[in-house]
């Protein structure tokens, strides 16, 4: 077998590399390999009936994997951990997803990674609009959510105090699968009482919510107050919201910049964000790490370009791979930039149901 060149794995990066099918059939040798790859991918291989290290040539060739994401529900993380990062091991930060669709799925995520992506995050805030030295207030998923974790250290990296208030999205799932809307409206005062006090007495100028939130928080006299007062930019994530509804929040919030991110647990980060001329959102992945496509899930067919169809995501690095993984939303396929691998997205939306469920957002 040929010889790969490991390096081109390696992270954090200033720019991709510059041969993204090289980079592919590196990542294939390293996950697939006995000395390098994981305890998870080797097992997982002898059932495949095909081989990794020598089949899959394009990244279109990751359609063969089967969607193995249930299986991260109760993987011990230590099997998720490729052998080729030594013994011992770097010690990951393990982050879940949200629980939409049942028990929360694990990835193990290492210190490479980490500072990638906590680079990337770092671009996107100070392009999105960032008020560096100004408080962030982030109303967003803390636990097991690596949302909070990294808003935490972009903050810091940006020279801005980090506000932090607890939320738990889990818990307003499970209130709104049973309808106990009295309770998750008591909830949501809960988190909005203690973000009052925040925007009264403290220096923020940055707010980073979740969609339902904010909108919320526009509905709240006090709060529409404070936050033009205090706050010039917005991050939204985690929930979606429409074009219509950013146009009234902007309308609401006008001397706030805002913005929005699409990322989610099982690609490691999040895509880049540009603005469109109409006030939306295109949403870019960080390919050759993240790949998108958009499909029609009744046949496994990409959807022409301006056409809706459901995400599916790849997640290709050294320290994890998650292929041919179709998620929970629907998105307008657009081209990608100059030289991507994949697809872009805006629009992007739940689907009503997913794996047998019905997807309940709730506050993220």
């Amino acid at each position: 077998m040929a010889r790969f060149d490991f390096s081109l794995l390696d992270v954090p990066r200033e720019h991709p590399v510059e041969d993204p099918v090289a980079y592919l059939r590196a990542a294939m040798a390293w996950h697939f390999g006995e000395d390098t790859g994981s305890a998870f991918w080797l097992r997982a291989a002898k059932t495949l009936d095909f081989d990794p290290q020598t089949d899959v040539e394009t990244f279109d060739d990751l359609r063969r994997f089967p969607n193995l994401l249930h299986e991260l529900r109760d993987a011990p993380v230590d099997d998720l951990i490729p052998r080729g990062y030594g013994s011992p091991a770097p010690i990951p930060l393990v982050f879940e997803s949200g629980g939409t669709t049942g028990a929360p799925k694990r990835t193990a995520q290492l210190p490479d990674w980490i500072e990638q992506v906590t680079r990337w995050q770092v671009e996107d805030f100070v392009d999105g609009g960032f008020v560096r030295g100004g408080g962030l207030m982030c109303l967003m998923p803390s636990g097991p959510h690596g949302v909070g974790y990294f808003s935490r250290v972009v903050s810091q990296r940006l020279g801005s105090t980090f506000h932090v208030i607890d939320m738990d999205p889990r818990w307003v799932k499970k209130l709104t699968a049973r309808r106990a809307g009295a309770e998750v409206s008591i909830y949501v005062d809960h988190i909005l009482e203690q973000a009052h006090f925040i925007l009264q007495t403290q220096n923020v100028a940055n707010l980073h919510a979740s969609p339902p939130l904010f909108e919320t928080i526009a509905r709240d006299d006090r709060l529409v107050d404070l936050v033009n007062d205090k706050i010039r930019y917005v991050l939204l994530s985690g929930a979606h919201v429409d074009v219509d509804t950013l146009g009234l929040l902007r309308e609401i919030f006008p001397k706030c910049t805002i913005t929005m991110a699409f990322g989610s647990t099982m690609i490691l980060s999040q895509a880049i964000t540009r603005a469109t001329a109409d006030g939306d959102f295109v949403f870019h992945p960080r390919a050759p790490y993240v790949v998108f496509w958009v499909i029609d899930p009744d046949t496994g067919e990409r959807v022409a370009h301006g056409e809706r169809g459901q995400v599916v995501m790849n997640h290709i690095s050294k320290g994890m791979f998650i292929p041919n993984n179709l998620e929970r939303d629907s998105a307008i396929r657009l081209p990608g930039l100059p030289g991507q691998i994949g697809d872009s997205v805006s629009e992007v939306a739940p689907v009503a149901t997913f794996e047998g469920e019905a997807v309940i957002e709730g506050v993220y």
